[in-house]
């Protein structure tokens, strides 16, 4: 089994809104600070159940009071002083809706069977995943979301070219079309990005990462 390493600083990532303060997309730190030095966006701050607003000055200016932050954030340093990582911003004059199509794509059927293969329920590295063909391309299996799931090595070596009731092997879970992006659930999953909860309504809306 292995074990996770914590995220460095500029490996995090930023939840970005819409000037309606809806949920568009996530980003990486470094476009995030780009966006608020070009003053093109703002800092959301979760302080005392309640949010405020920071352009980069007063973010820089309020990083310095580390005491103040209700969450522990990280923290990027320059020459002259330390600044925290923002968990949200918002972009001051994009007022788009944001996109409900989820990408068919490797990174999301990983992240849709949470890095698990579906037949022995194991997790692993990426390494020693795969994707598996449900009913065989050999056999008239599509490339789909509900004929693609995650395989380690061994098991889909042990299935090779056939249906898992012809190799006597079952499936954890059956694959669908996920409703809503599965990247995104991965990450509500971490405490580091618990104050996005408050933007996100998955009933309706889903975010693609950029």
């Amino acid at each position: 089994m292995f074990t996770v390493q914590p995220a460095k600083p500029m490996d995090c990532r930023v939840l970005v809104l819409n000037k309606h303060y809806m949920a568009i997309r996530i980003t990486s730190v470094r476009r995030a600070f780009s966006l608020l030095f070009r003053q093109m966006a703002e800092v959301i701050s979760c302080e005392n159940g309640t949010y405020a607003n920071y352009d980069f000055q007063s973010w820089t200016e309020l990083s310095k009071l580390k005491e103040v932050f209700e969450e522990s954030p990280d923290w990027i340093s320059t020459v002259n002083f330390d600044i925290a990582v923002p968990r949200i911003i918002r972009l001051l004059i994009y007022d788009r809706l944001p996109s409900v199509r989820i990408k068919f794509n490797r990174r999301n059927i990983y992240a849709r069977d949470k890095n698990h293969c579906q037949y022995c329920g194991r997790k692993f590295p990426l390494s020693e995943l795969s994707l598996d063909h449900v009913i065989p391309r050999s056999l008239g299996g599509e490339a789909n979301w509900e004929n693609l799931v995650c395989a380690c090595t061994s098991c889909n070596a042990k299935k090779g070219g056939r249906t898992p009731k012809q190799a006597h092997m079952n499936l954890i879970t059956a694959p669908i079309r996920p409703k809503h992006n599965p990247i995104l659930h991965v990450h509500l999953n971490h405490q580091r990005y618990k104050s996005w909860k408050q933007f996100i309504n998955n009933a309706y809306w889903s975010v693609e990462l950029k």
